[in-house]
């Protein structure tokens, strides 16, 4: 007995074995697409989070300073008890923290970035607790934003 067969058997039907040029340039494009979205978020991301140590060796360095004040009446080193100033500049990620100029009754503590995009932030504070924030760009992302009120951590302003 014989069997009916398609008429289509043999007729240019080929086992595929790789991919087709426009298969990977549908890939490629898609690849492309996903990197100019993602990473300048991911850059930012990772940016916000090494401004963490210049704002938390800041606080830190301020409330010290405040504390030397109770105890000695000044901000500058007197006598056999030295400022926290004293030490300056601290390393605190990348960035490094100085006490410019500092006064009997005032001080400014900085906070200087050093390190690749962070070279344009500085952070600073006072007796005051007035916080400051510079962004100079580039080497800063054009996303964070200069704020003379408050320390700038993320994207957009103050």
């Amino acid at each position: 007995m014989k069997t009916k067969t398609s008429g289509l058997s043999g007729i240019g039907l080929r086992h595929s074995k790789g991919f087709t040029l426009v298969e990977l340039m549908i890939v490629v494009a898609i690849v492309a697409i996903l990197t100019t979205i993602a990473y300048p978020n991911y850059r930012d991301y990772v940016i916000r989070g090494q401004l963490v140590a210049a704002t938390t060796a800041l606080a830190s360095l301020r409330a010290n300073m405040e504390r030397y004040y109770q105890d000695n009446r000044t901000y500058i080193t007197s006598a056999a008890f030295p400022s926290p100033c004293a030490a300056a500049p601290y390393p605190a990620g990348g960035f490094t923290i100085t006490c410019p100029a500092t006064a009997l009754t005032t001080f400014t503590l900085q906070a200087q970035g050093t390190a690749g995009a962070l070279n344009g932030f500085v952070f600073t504070v006072d007796e005051a607790d007035v916080q400051k924030t510079v962004v100079t760009s580039p080497p800063a992302p054009t996303t964070f934003l200069s704020c003379t009120t408050a320390w700038v951590t993320k994207t957009g302003g103050c």
